[in-house]
């Protein structure tokens, strides 16, 4: 009952109370970012939903729109995010755009985070099953290391998480992640992780 309708009608409720109250702080955060550095405010990313679908996530734009130098090398990835985006991420409001993503479907308040194309190219069949529920801005990976542990580790956690969701379990995630927030535990994931995650996961066929 909870995961096939109360869940959804939480997300959509818990959405729109939030959107309402951080409004003030998004069109202020709007503004900043706008003064800040050239560029849009929001940023737009196609990341894999439920059963792969892809979808375009919303967040506050943390970084220059610049990828290279004049030269025309590349802009190593902590080079690129502006002050205020370092802000911003440190608090984690980065992702208060994604609320838009939970009211239109794509996304839950709860679940595996939307990872980028790649990584779903690279799952396994068993690997995939974190994708048989929506999205979520936090998840249970993240209420247990964020980015401090293995892309693995974060698979074990998601499947483990599409299993057995109750509305409790959500509630502890809450908890959890805001904790984690608040004592800054849990490494930023950066491009160059990123791609270091997606070779991990290439490299489990090549094992196999």
């Amino acid at each position: 009952m909870y995961r096939k309708c109360v869940k959804r009608i939480l997300d959509i409720l818990v959405s729109v109370l939030v959107g309402i109250i951080a409004m003030p702080i998004c069109l202020i955060l709007a503004i900043i970012i706008k003064i800040d550095s050239k560029g849009p405010i929001f940023l737009k990313q196609p990341r894999t939903g439920y059963k792969g679908k892809i979808f375009k996530l919303y967040k506050f734009r943390t970084m220059i729109v610049e990828t290279h130098y004049a030269d025309g090398t590349w802009i190593p990835h902590d080079k690129r995010c502006t002050r205020v985006g370092r802000i911003i991420r440190k608090l984690s409001i980065d992702e208060l755009p994604q609320l838009i993503n939970v009211l239109k479907g794509e996304m839950s308040l709860i679940g595996p985070r939307p990872w980028i194309p790649e990584y779903y190219e690279n799952f396994t069949d068993e690997q995939r099953k974190r994708c048989d529920v929506l999205p979520g801005i936090t998840g249970l990976a993240q209420a247990n290391g964020r980015n401090a542990i293995t892309v693995f580790e974060k698979i074990k956690y998601d499947i483990k998480y599409v299993g057995n969701i109750t509305f409790l379990g959500d509630i502890k995630i809450i908890i959890d992640t805001v904790k984690s927030v608040i004592t800054k535990s849990g490494a930023e994931i950066n491009q160059e992780s990123m791609f270091d995650e997606i070779d991990a996961l290439k490299a489990q066929f090549k094992e196999g």
